[in-house]
C-alpha cells in the first residue's frame, strides 16, 4: 500500500524520470499504470535483491518507493524505528513487514536478520547506507555521505546482489527546518519540481566488510552523480523553453 501510494501522490508533487546504466537495463515496457515521463531505460530489480539508495531528503522514501513501483518492485524497507511510533504509519508499515531499525540499541541487529529472512523469501530489501539524513539545510544537493557497515554485512550474510540507486531532487520538496519543509510539500504542486532517479548496474560485494562498504559508497554515489546530472540539464532545458530560448519554447 505504501509503494502504490507512493506511486499515486509523486506526480501531484513533481516530475518522476527513471534512468539507468545501459549494462543494467532490460528492455521492459513500463507499468500500466506509470507516468508518460517514467524511464527512457527501465531497469528489472531481480527478487531477492538489496537496493541501496542515498538519503537526502524525509521525502526520499516516497521519491524511491514511486520510481521501483514503476519498475515492478514493491519493496520492503528498512527505516528508524522511529516511524512506528507515528499513528497509522506505524500500523502501515508493521502490516506490510517494513523493518524497524533500533539504532545505537542491543536491538540493531535484529533489523538485519529481519532483513535477511525477507530477502530469503524472494523479497526486495531497500536500505539507506548511510543511516541518517545530511544536516545541510537548504534546498541542494550533496553527495552520499559516508555508509555504515549493515548494508555491507547484510549482503555478505545473504549473497544477495546490490541495486546502487541514486536519486536526485527530493530536496526541493522537503528540506530544512519543519516550516519550509511543510512549505515545501504545500508549494510543490505548483511549482512541480523535477525528481531523478538513475539506477546501477547490480553487484556483489567481497567479503571484507570495509571493502565492501567503499565499492557500495562508490556505487550508489556514481547513481547519485548520474541523477544529479539529469535533473540538473531537465532543469536548464526548463527554464530555457520558459524563456523561449530552447527547442521547447512555444514558437510564434
Amino acid at each position: 500500500m505504501l509503494s502504490r501510494t507512493a506511486a499515486l501522490l509523486l506526480p501531484v508533487l513533481g516530475h518522476l524520470r527513471i534512468t539507468a546504466d545501459p549494462v543494467s537495463a532490460a528492455a521492459t515496457d513500463p507499468a500500466p499504470d506509470a507516468a508518460s515521463d517514467t524511464a527512457d531505460t527501465a531497469p528489472t530489480v531481480a527478487p531477492g535483491s538489496i537496493v541501496a539508495a542515498n538519503h537526502t531528503s524525509l521525502a526520499d522514501p516516497v521519491v524511491v518507493l514511486a520510481a521501483l513501483h514503476r519498475l515492478g518492485a514493491r519493496p520492503v524497507v528498512l527505516a528508524t524505528a522511529g516511524l512506528w511510533r507515528i499513528p497509522l504509519l506505524g500500523t502501515l508499515l508493521r502490516h506490510e513487514g517494513h523493518i524497524a531499525v533500533h539504532r545505537g540499541t542491543a536491538r540493531a541487529a535484529e533489523s538485519l536478520d529481519a532483513a535477511a529472512a525477507a530477502l530469503a523469501a524472494g523479497r526486495v530489501v531497500l536500505i539507506y547506507g548511510e543511516g541518517g539524513l545530511p544536516r545541510r539545510r537548504d534546498s541542494g544537493e550533496l553527495p552520499p555521505g559516508p555508509f555504515r557497515s549493515g548494508l555491507a554485512r547484510l549482503a555478505h550474510a545473504t549473497g544477495a546482489p546490490v541495486v546502487p540507486l541514486g536519486q536526485a531532487g527530493s530536496r526541493r520538496l522537503t528540506s530544512g527546518g519543519r516550516a519550509k519543509q511543510l512549505a515545501g510539500l504545500a508549494t510543490a504542486p505548483v511549482r512541480r519540481p523535477g525528481l531523478h532517479v538513475h539506477l546501477g548496474a547490480p553487484l556483489h560485494l567481497p567479503a571484507d566488510t570495509a571493502e565492501a562498504t567503499a565499492r557500495a559508497h562508490h556505487a550508489v554515489t556514481a547513481a547519485w552523480t548520474a541523477a544529479s546530472r539529469h535533473a540538473a540539464s531537465r532543469g536548464a532545458a526548463s527554464r530555457h523553453a520558459a524563456a523561449g530560448q530552447g527547442p521547447e519554447a512555444t514558437r510564434p
